[in-house]
């Protein structure tokens, strides 16, 4: 199907544009990079999705063949590439999970089962290495050093996007007949853990992305997420001109305005989402690509680059804000959300799984 006209904001046509920005940009190996020529598994998933809503299918399963090609034998990938070649061998578990949102999300834009059949592989490898950096509490230690190490620090808002890629992963697991049933055990006890335990996480409360993710994630739904979205509203939404990526710098982002967009309409506040998108169109060039920000004290486009993951988030949003196929991959509708923990929590409980209590920091 074509994309849909956002109306009175961006047309059907406009939105083929980024989507083309997007593709013009990806490397013959399949990558999409950042400006600056590198890129790193999460954002580049963002960008084969956009692809996909937008029926550049070839473009999409290139981009799904480099991060078959590119993936580690133990099912992760470094944070950032040149093509194939590795440029920081840290990895972040977050960006190792979000090829599953992706594979479903294929699936249920073109129905195709033969691609999700060729990235099951992947897409099992990515998530049980992932898993295995669950603490007790349920939370995910972010990252791996490239000597190995663990660091047992945890981020609120990589566990949130976490979240829905394990859900994902199970519909998945599903969908081809191979349940994976410590999975579901691990998203009860991941949503437990992004929904009830802030204390769990570094403090990255200035970031606007900790304050939505639970939200966009689907951790956190219902009065509490409206409630928590308005919290902080006017600490991060600058009328107008869209949201701040951090809440004491006078700096408005693409992505982050599409993706709280996205958020609301996940929610069902579709004029609300349809007035952030609509706001942040002055981040928009001529040839439908998106500068990443700007500092609205300065009256100053900053950094000077179009980034293809502003882009692809903003397809995402506009899609989801018109009804069509992105908006029930962040509802959540049909995907499994694993195994409650419980409705309460205290320093007894035992999380399933696990043989012990919680262990929350």
């Amino acid at each position: 199907m074509p994309l849909r006209d956002l109306t009175g904001v961006l047309t059907s046509a406009e939105l083929d544009e980024t989507v083309a920005s997007i593709a013009a940009a990806q490397q013959p190996g399949g990558a999409l990079p950042w400006a600056d020529g590198h890129t790193d598994p999460w954002d580049h998933v963002e960008g084969a999705m956009a692809l996909t809503l937008g029926d550049r299918r070839d473009e999409a399963v290139a981009a799904y063949a480099w991060l078959q090609r590119t993936q580690a034998p133990d099912g992760a990938w470094a944070t950032s590439y040149d093509g194939e070649t590795v440029l920081d061998a840290t990895v972040d578990t977050n960006q190792c999970a979000y090829v599953a949102v992706g594979v479903w999300q294929w699936w249920t834009v073109t129905g195709d089962l033969g691609q999700v059949r060729r990235m099951w592989p992947t897409v099992r490898r990515a998530l049980d290495f992932v898993l295995g950096f669950q603490a007790p509490g349920g939370q995910l230690y972010w990252s791996r050093d490239p000597q190995g190490g663990t660091d047992t620090d945890a981020l609120l808002t990589g566990s949130a996007s976490t979240y829905q890629a394990v859900r994902c992963g199970i519909a998945l697991a599903e969908l081809l007949g191979e349940e994976q049933p410590e999975w579901e055990l691990a998203a009860g006890r991941l949503q437990h853990a992004v929904a009830r335990h802030p204390e769990a996480f570094l403090d990255k409360s200035r970031f606007s992305m900790d304050w939505y993710y639970p939200v966009l994630g689907g951790a956190v739904r219902g009065p509490t997420a409206h409630a928590r979205l308005a919290q902080r509203w006017d600490e991060f939404v600058v009328p107008g001109l869209g949201a701040r990526c951090v809440a004491d710098r006078p700096w408005v982002t693409g992505a982050e305005t599409a993706e709280l967009a996205l958020t609301l309409a996940a929610l069902g506040d579709r004029d609300r989402a349809v007035a952030l998108i609509e706001a942040v169109q002055h981040l928009r060039f001529d040839d439908g690509s998106y500068w990443t920000g700007y500092v609205f004290a300065d009256d100053a486009i900053w950094p000077l680059e179009r980034s293809t993951w502003t882009a692809a988030a903003m397809v995402l949003a506009a899609d989801a804000t018109a009804g069509g196929p992105t908006l029930a991959l962040f509802e959540g509708s049909g995907l499994p959300t694993g195994i409650p923990v419980g409705e309460h929590c205290g320093d007894c409980l035992v999380l399933p799984g696990t043989g012990g209590p919680a262990q929350h920091p």
